[in-house]
């Protein structure tokens, strides 16, 4: 994903297309709350007591993304990516940052996760299933799902940016 600018979702489209714009749109956000920040900076911890930082948010989300469009919807047995020892069934990790972690390659790992789950919906319908705790869950849910996991990881990430260097919105 570049970090360049966000192309604002179509206003009147189809159901899919919607879903899939309204998805990049939170994905680019995600890349341009990034944009600008050394190592250091993206390593800096919200508030204490956390350590919630935007390279622990990036590495959070491309496990999301590989656990939702790899294991949940494809069926792949894809291990977790920051830990592979974790349980894959277990809550999506990530927020915890290895010393000698780089934004860069945090935001590398994330985009070739993006760029596998579009792979893996491209032919498939929006009702569709993987399996999710013993139950069908279409790619609609699914796309549902990964906007407002976004959009609320958005709002932290805003935040954590404005701590960082003042810069908010967008």
């Amino acid at each position: 994903m570049s970090s360049g600018a966000r192309s604002v979702p179509s206003l009147n489209a189809d159901e899919r297309a919607t879903l899939e714009e309204w998805l990049d749109f939170q994905r680019a956000t995600l890349a341009m709350k990034c944009a600008g920040l050394d190592d250091a900076q993206a390593a800096t911890a919200s508030a204490p007591p956390s350590i919630f930082t935007l390279t622990g948010l990036v590495q959070h989300m491309a496990e999301v993304e590989r656990n939702w469009f790899r294991r949940v919807f494809a069926g792949e047995s894809a291990p977790p990516i920051h830990d592979p020892d974790a349980d894959p069934d277990g809550p999506d990790g990530g927020f915890d940052v290895a010393e000698g972690a780089t934004l860069e390659a945090a935001l590398a790992t994330w985009s070739a996760e993006v760029a596998t789950a579009r792979e893996r919906c491209a032919d498939r319908r929006l009702t569709d299933t993987g399996r999710f705790m013993d139950q069908d869950v279409s790619l609609r849910w699914i796309y549902v799902h990964m906007i407002e996991e976004y959009a609320r990881h958005n709002g932290h990430a805003d935040l954590l940016r404005e701590r960082i260097d003042g810069v908010t919105g967008v």
